[in-house]
């Protein structure tokens, strides 16, 4: 078995007893306190989570825009050099390979910020694909990456940074900040739901901020109050909610996927699903008996009649609601309708919701 990979902030955790877990091979904090009081702190406060573990790969080359146009399923001529842009990597049938954030840090130099662990397997595809010039570089080593998030996260980094936070819309971003006097890339970015930021920065300074920001009140967070929090805030998760089987459009994030803009992988496929209806869709749900649905369980309609199955399910913190995803037959689907999940072989009642399940 090869060793867990670490990031800058592994040996703090040793020493402070964070409860650690292999996560797609990285060895990373689950909890610190636990997964309801971090969950909280965000909602509620101010959180900090690392996640240093994410990728980042670097595409510049006189045709670094026109490549990434074909390699990725949103318009990357509409970025600018201070917006950030939510993408999808397709392949041919139109499937997810990864979901990412794109950066557009200069003219013909941009910034991938792919899952922790797609990050070697995204870097090779891109490096697949020929025809432009462009150099694509895996830099994911030359960055630490830290999310502090929750309704007080503006003003905590804001008391560390001279750059004027106020007006930092969602995916808006700054290069050149310092925080701390460290220099950083700040994104008005996240996945908990809350208004918060990542700041990307050099690895030798991640514990230095790291302390700095729970020095000053925010709380440590491990994965397990990440997933609870995205959940809730009816965010997708790569290799449950989206993967190379499903589709852009049917996990219902068609937003990232723009089919007039010209050629590009999986562009026929997600075309003809968008023209014609995605067969499948990701749809919220609440479990109206008792139970917690888990990822693969299976959904059925009320004659017994297999319609889909569990992406994602949780206890939701914040609604005290057994909350999740299913990916089911679009024709079935609507809301509030009532179905049938089976939680270890009982038959358990739920019913399709709006999502966000909770909105700030």
């Amino acid at each position: 078995m090869s060793e867990l990979k670490r990031t800058p902030l592994n040996e703090y955790y040793h020493e402070n007893g964070a409860k650690l877990v292999d996560f797609g091979g990285w060895e990373m904090p689950v909890q610190f306190s636990s997964i309801k009081e971090e969950h909280t702190a965000v909602r509620e406060d101010v959180g900090i989570f690392d996640v240093s573990h994410m990728g980042e790969i670097r595409v510049t080359g006189s045709e670094a825009e026109e490549f990434l146009n074909y390699a990725l399923t949103n318009d990357v001529t509409k970025l600018t050099d201070v917006k950030a842009q939510y993408t999808t990597i397709a392949n041919e049938k139109g499937g997810v390979i990864d979901d990412l954030v794109i950066y557009k840090l200069a003219e013909n130099d941009y910034l991938l910020i792919p899952n922790a662990g797609n990050t070697e397997s995204d870097f090779a595809w891109l490096k697949a694909i020929e025809g432009y010039d462009a150099v694509v570089e895996n830099v994911s080593a030359d960055y630490g990456q830290l999310a502090v998030q929750g309704p007080n996260a503006r003003a905590l980094v804001q008391k560390f940074t001279e750059t004027d936070l106020s007006g930092l819309k969602m995916f808006n971003f700054v290069t050149g900040a310092q925080v701390d006097g460290k220099d950083v890339i700040i994104s008005q970015s996240g996945y908990t739901g809350e208004d918060g930021f990542e700041l990307y920065c050099k690895p030798e300074d991640t514990v230095d901020l790291w302390k700095l920001f729970v020095d000053n009140g925010a709380l440590e967070c491990g994965l397990g109050a990440r997933d609870t929090l995205r959940l809730e805030a009816g965010l997708p998760l790569h290799g449950q909610d989206l993967s190379p089987e499903i589709t852009p459009l049917e996990a219902r994030i068609g937003f990232a996927v723009k089919v007039d803009k010209g050629d590009f992988i999986g562009q026929p496929a997600l075309k003809e699903q968008k023209e014609n209806g995605a067969p499948r869709r990701l749809s919220g749900f609440e479990i109206t008996g008792k139970g917690i649905a888990r990822t693969d369980y299976e959904v059925y309609d009320t004659e017994g009649n297999k319609v889909g199955y569990v992406t994602s399910g949780t206890q939701s913190p914040t609604t005290k609601r057994s909350i999740g995803f299913a990916l089911v037959d679009t024709d079935f689907y609507e809301l509030d309708k009532e179905f049938i999940i089976k939680v270890r072989n009982k038959d358990v009642p739920a019913k399709f919701v709006k999502t966000p399940f909770h909105k700030n």
